[in-house]
């Protein structure tokens, strides 16, 4: 059964960087954490990365996963679904991005992720892992954009 984490965060910078910030996949690795690498082996008409290699560390060992990127509400929402994985039987999720109510030189950004391991975990690891996968996914993501004024 997969598992299911959702939370936002505020970024002090508007939807476009911050979607920029999120589709420069090969530079994930500069500022995620766990990711060791990052390669783009398919793109669009448009230049867009729509197939991205992972290769990450997880649970004490490394993973590679390759996620399909859908740019249907761009710059609003970036969603994906996992093409392959060693270990995942689905990792599916997406960002969306508004601009701030309070201020729209901010973005309100959410984020939602589904996780189906092929291999049975104990639940206080899902629940360190999850804590690790939302930190990177937005408090290093707001680091990284905040970081890099354009």
């Amino acid at each position: 059964m997969a598992e299911q984490a959702r939370e936002h965060i505020t970024i002090d910078a508007p939807v476009q960087r911050c979607f920029e910030v999120l589709t420069d996949f090969e530079a994930y690795p500069e500022w995620a954490g766990d990711l060791k690498e990052a390669k783009v082996l398919e793109r669009d008409e448009q230049g867009r990365a729509l197939v991205v290699e992972f290769r990450a560390a997880a649970m004490g060992r490394s993973t590679t996963y390759r996620l399909r990127y859908d740019y249907r509400d761009a710059p609003r929402r970036l969603g994906w679904q996992l093409d392959e994985g060693d270990i995942q039987r689905e990792l599916d999720g997406a960002y969306t991005l508004e601009p701030s109510a309070d201020d729209p030189q901010a973005t309100e950004v959410g984020y939602e992720l589904s996780v189906d391991l092929i291999m049975p975990i104990p639940g206080f690891v899902k629940r360190r892992a999850e804590a690790r996968i939302l930190k990177t996914a937005l408090d290093e993501l707001k680091a990284r954009v905040e970081g890099q004024r354009a």
